[in-house]
């Protein structure tokens, strides 16, 4: 029988084995598929599923419990800071300005219908294979709905070039489910 949330929380601040096994089990899958998201390659992902589990091991004293779900959300914020962290530390975001006076070609966005005929997967792969910066605001936007100041702080660059970042993003996309609604 799973454990409650509120318990649960309170088994892992205790340092119980069950429950942090339990924890495990209920959300490694959902918070890999965060880590997935912003690493783009499964190693790195499962390196980074790690990191999350342990700082959110040794973070329970700063959770606290808001109702049925709370301790996902507060897991999914950890895991998404430990990505964040990753990419922070190694450089590797990529960030560029727009150029001013020169702006990629707009690509139209595909429709609700044309999204439709791509497969989940194939979908997560291409957003996979964003270059890091482009993936990482991409995420944070689109899927965790930061607002470009927040994104701009949490990056350490400036509002313009999360946006500018956000475009490019969707623009590859845009361009790559296009190439792939006409091959399939």
């Amino acid at each position: 029988m799973q454990m409650e949330e509120q318990i649960l929380a309170d088994g892992c601040r205790n340092g119980e084995g069950a429950a942090r096994r339990e924890l495990y089990d209920r959300f490694s899958g959902r918070l890999m598929a965060v880590c997935m998201r912003y690493a783009g390659d499964r190693a790195t992902a499962e390196d980074l599923l790690h990191d999350a589990f342990l700082k959110i091991y040794g973070a329970f004293d700063k959770f606290s419990y808001r109702g049925p779900g709370s301790l996902r959300a507060w897991m999914e914020r950890v895991t998404v800071n430990v990505a964040l962290e990753w990419l922070r530390s190694r450089n590797r975001q990529g960030f560029t300005e727009l150029d001013e006076g020169r702006t990629a070609a707009m690509i139209a966005e595909p429709t609700p219908s044309e999204m439709a005929e791509v497969p989940r997967e194939v979908l997560m792969r291409f957003i996979s294979e964003l270059p890091d910066g482009y993936r990482a605001v991409f995420n944070l936007y689109c899927i965790e709905e930061y607002s470009h100041r927040e994104i701009a702080q949490m990056l350490g660059i400036n509002e313009k070039s999360s946006s500018s970042q956000l475009f490019r993003a969707r623009t590859l996309l845009a361009r790559r489910i296009r190439d792939y609604l006409k091959t399939h």
